[in-house]
């Protein structure tokens, strides 16, 4: 249903490096670059940075984040040790978190600009 998200950054070299990082666990790598903007994907970029050099401040809890699916609970692990080393801060550490339809595995980050990432893996049926 949703063909990409985009997120803020004030500075799109710290942003890729910070992103191609923390992406890495989940399979993802940067494959578009261009000047303002940066997509991350599998085969398509599905994530993009824009850079936004004077955006308004992070709300303490803004209500929305983007989801990434993980392939395994091992990998959203990864994905939050390597947002917390490259700079970034958690906003829920990984464990087993109740949902609509199932329990699932994930955690939350915040990216140096305040955007609010999480990594999630259901239990294989």
């Amino acid at each position: 249903m949703i063909d990409h998200v985009s997120v803020p950054v004030r500075d799109l070299a710290a942003a890729v490096r910070f992103y191609t990082r923390v992406l890495a666990p989940l399979g993802h790598s940067k494959l578009v670059e261009r000047p303002g903007t940066a997509g991350f994907g599998k085969r398509y970029p599905e994530f993009w940075l824009n850079v936004r050099p004077d955006p308004a401040p992070s709300p303490v809890n803004p209500g929305a984040h983007v989801a990434l699916r993980a392939a395994s609970e091992e990998a959203v692990k990864a994905f939050h040790a390597a947002a917390l080393e490259m700079g970034g801060s958690s906003d829920g550490e990984p464990s087993p978190r109740p949902a609509a339809m199932t329990t699932y595995f994930g955690a939350f980050i915040r990216d140096p600009d305040g955007n609010k990432i999480e990594a999630v893996s259901f239990p294989k049926s």
